[in-house]
């Protein structure tokens, strides 16, 4: 890779990738960004598999003409289902979130019960389950499917008696399960994090698979050799496929700075 200094690809079904690009930008500060967000086709979590690699292969097309060095799948449900196939068929370096959330959630748990909330693909796919079991088989893994906080989220619902009265519901049968780490998983969840702490109280250590992202991009980035020079100046790019305006007004209640470079495409042409 001659170009260090070329962007991170993020890409995620809508907003909530935005967590993770911005742990990305708060940890490697030199590294420019190219985000997309599928707002024409979000959410993903209740999509086929078949499906949600089609997505990811366009996206990861269109990326491509950003001339990225790497790809960052920023969703859970694309983790679960794409992250193997587009891995293969790239030839540069792609990570998802599941991984480094679920390394965490091994490392601190102290009585090998893990929880796991997502969307009904994350779920149902089993892909932490699996990983975490195949890591340490004595961990017990409970899943729950909370698949009314993506639209939460992306309505800006974030402390609202609406979403305390729905996380309450959802995580009423976790609490029973004597979990003491819970996995965010979903790039949606990090924005609901103090009201999933306020309902599973202090002895519930909560993952969030946004910061261990960054953490493990940061160390793929030094073995590859590909990290940006020490005093670049990192640029930001976002892309949708839908709703620039909302995309924008929640990127900016976000991110740590004024997102405005904002661009609609047609990611079906990819």
């Amino acid at each position: 890779m001659e170009n260090f200094n070329a962007p991170i690809g993020v890409f995620d079904s809508g907003v909530g990738g935005l967590t993770v690009a911005r742990e990305i930008i708060r940890q490697l500060p030199q590294e420019s960004v190219v985000y997309f967000g599928d707002t024409a086709r979000v959410p993903y979590g209740s999509k086929s598999k078949d499906t949600i690699i089609r997505y990811s292969r366009q996206i990861c097309r269109f990326l491509l003409t950003k001339k990225v060095k790497a790809i960052v799948i920023a969703c859970n449900t694309a983790s679960a289902f794409a992250l193997d196939t587009v891995e293969k068929e790239l030839d540069i370096p792609v990570i998802g979130v599941v991984k480094p959330g679920a390394k965490t959630a091994i490392e601190t748990t102290k009585n090998k019960r893990i929880g796991i909330i997502g969307t009904e693909g994350t779920i149902k796919s089993e892909l932490y389950t699996k990983f975490i079991q195949g890591i340490d088989p004595e961990i017990e893994v409970i899943g729950k499917a909370c698949p009314l906080f993506c639209p939460l989220v992306e309505e800006g619902m974030l402390h609202d008696p609406v979403t305390d009265e729905i996380a309450s519901r959802y995580l009423k049968d976790l609490k029973k399960e004597n979990i003491d780490s819970l996995i965010l998983g979903c790039t949606h969840y990090p924005l609901l994090r103090s009201t999933v702490g306020k309902i599973m109280g202090p002895d519930v250590n909560l993952v969030n698979p946004a910061y261990e992202t960054a953490v493990s991009l940061g160390k793929l980035l030094q073995e590859q050799g590909i990290c940006a020079e020490k005093n670049h100046e990192s640029t930001y790019r976002f892309y949708v496929s839908d709703a620039e305006e909302k995309f924008k007004a929640f990127a900016n209640s976000i991110m740590p700075f004024e997102a405005d470079s904002i661009e609609q495409i047609n990611i079906e042409e990819y």
